[in-house]
């Protein structure tokens, strides 16, 4: 999407899926992005997160899980987020191998408050729901 701003990390930055994998990581009991992707090996320095969120999407497949949804949060002043809902889903869906249908996306602002409002950070959440791949 279009804007005259970046966001800086070791990785490409990539908040929501960066919250995606964490939360899938999290529901499998795994280790977080943090141990498996650390930011003091070179080798993560630009790391395109879609990447990182298909090497941990197989590693919650190994453990005999798979993905039942996901409800996502994005926290951002600008860019407004409303027109790309449905973009991001299935831009998230493709990389998970999942229906588009099974991901919530909502986006919030910080309505001048703090540093979202203020446009300082942009903050996703993501909770994933997770069932036994034999169900």
């Amino acid at each position: 999407m279009p804007h005259d701003s970046h966001l800086v990390g070791h990785s490409d930055a990539d908040v929501l899926l960066h919250a995606v994998t964490d939360a899938l990581l999290g529901a499998a009991a795994l280790p977080d992005l943090g141990t498996l992707f650390p930011n003091t090996d070179e080798a993560n320095r630009n790391r395109d997160s879609a990447e990182m969120l298909s090497l941990a999407a197989k590693k919650v497949l190994e453990r005999n899980y798979r993905i039942v949804n996901l409800d996502c949060v994005v926290r951002a002043e600008r860019p407004k987020l409303a027109d790309y809902y449905e973009a991001i889903r299935h831009r998230v869906a493709g990389i998970l191998g999942i229906s588009p249908l099974q991901i919530g996306i909502k986006a919030k602002t910080g309505e001048g408050v703090g540093a979202v409002g203020q446009g300082a950070v942009i903050e996703a959440r993501c909770v994933a729901l997770l069932t036994d791949a034999g169900s």
